[in-house]
């Protein structure tokens, strides 16, 4: 996937990628980009434990994620991320379990488990 970032004034900042357009910002006038990282985790959980819904016809209302992060606070690195599924009641007693396991299956997460090579370049600029 290619994406091109863009800097913006205030250290804001963009990326574009197929037509659509992620903006981040310290200033809380748009999501920080840790931010975005961390969310990308409950996000892609909740969308597991969509289509695990969907693919068996269960409905998702009264499904609740709720995604905690505690940070060192010498490092300021996440120790850890808690994302604490509630189910309603009326819930199928047999999916229980396996609902759980289709949120730990999240691309995000496994990425993590197995981190990739990240490079940083300079290269030669583009004219326009």
């Amino acid at each position: 996937m290619r994406m091109e970032i863009r800097i913006l004034e205030n250290d804001a900042v963009e990326a574009h990628y197929d037509g659509l357009t992620v903006r981040t910002a310290q200033d809380g006038s748009a999501p920080a980009p840790f931010d975005l990282f961390l969310a990308s985790l409950g996000t892609c959980a909740g969308f597991y434990i969509s289509r695990f819904c969907r693919l068996r016809g269960i409905p998702t209302e009264g499904i609740r994620i709720t995604q905690l992060s505690d940070q060192d606070p010498d490092t300021h690195m996440v120790r850890t991320v808690e994302i604490d599924v509630a189910l309603p009641g009326n819930f199928p007693e047999r999916y229980r379990e396996a609902i759980l396991r289709a949120a730990g299956q999240c691309t995000v997460k496994r990425h993590l488990a197995v981190p990739p090579v990240i490079i940083v370049r300079e290269v030669e600029p583009v004219e326009a």
